[in-house]
C-alpha cells in the first residue's frame, strides 16, 4: 500500500509492505524502516465500544496512490534479521542453532539512551549471530541469521 502523507509543508510517500509480517516494512520517501508494533494495545490506547455521542470516528480522507517505484528499497531478506536502527548491542538472547519463534527476543539494542528489544519476524532456527555484546550497529546493518 502506498500513500501519501502531509505534515505541515512536508509530503511523503509512505508504502507498508505486508502489515502480517514482524516487523512491517515501511519505506519513507524511500528509505527502509522496520516497525514492531505492539501485539495488544495498551487499555488506555484502546476504544470504548461505545463511544460517547458526539465523539464518533469520521471516515479517512482519501489518499493519492502514487505510482510504483523501483527506487524504493525491497525488503530484506527473511533469512536475515537487520537492525530497525543504528545502537549499541547491550544484550545477546540467543545462540547459533537455537530454535526460536516469531516474536522471540533475539537481542537488546540500546538507541538515545533507551533499551529496544530485537524480536524474531518469523519461526525458524538461528545459524548465525554477527553482532558481539558492545558493537556498535547501523540501521540496516544484519544481526542475526536464519538457517531455513
Amino acid at each position: 500500500m502506498v500513500y501519501v502523507v502531509r505534515i505541515g509543508d512536508q509530503t511523503y510517500s509512505v508504502e507498508i509492505k505486508d502489515l502480517d509480517s514482524r516487523p512491517v516494512v515501511v519505506s519513507v520517501d524511500g528509505e527502509k524502516i522496520d516497525v514492531w508494533p505492539e501485539e495488544n494495545p495498551p487499555a488506555s490506547e484502546s476504544q470504548p465500544l461505545n463511544p460517547p455521542p458526539g465523539t464518533e470516528k469520521t471516515a479517512p480522507m482519501p489518499v493519492e496512490r502514487l505510482p510504483q517505484s523501483t527506487g524504493i528499497p525491497q525488503a530484506a531478506s527473511s533469512r536475515a534479521v537487520t537492525a530497525p536502527i543504528p545502537g549499541v548491542i547491550v544484550e545477546i538472547c540467543t545462540r547459533p542453532g537455537q530454535v526460536v519463534k516469531r516474536g522471540d527476543e533475539l537481542c537488546v539494542l540500546e538507541a538515545m539512551k533507551m533499551k529496544n528489544s530485537i524480536k524474531a519476524g518469523r519461526d525458524g532456527t538461528i545459524s548465525g549471530i554477527n553482532i558481539a555484546v558492545g558493537d556498535q550497529v547501523r540501521h540496516g546493518q544484519v544481526l542475526f541469521e536464519f538457517s531455513d
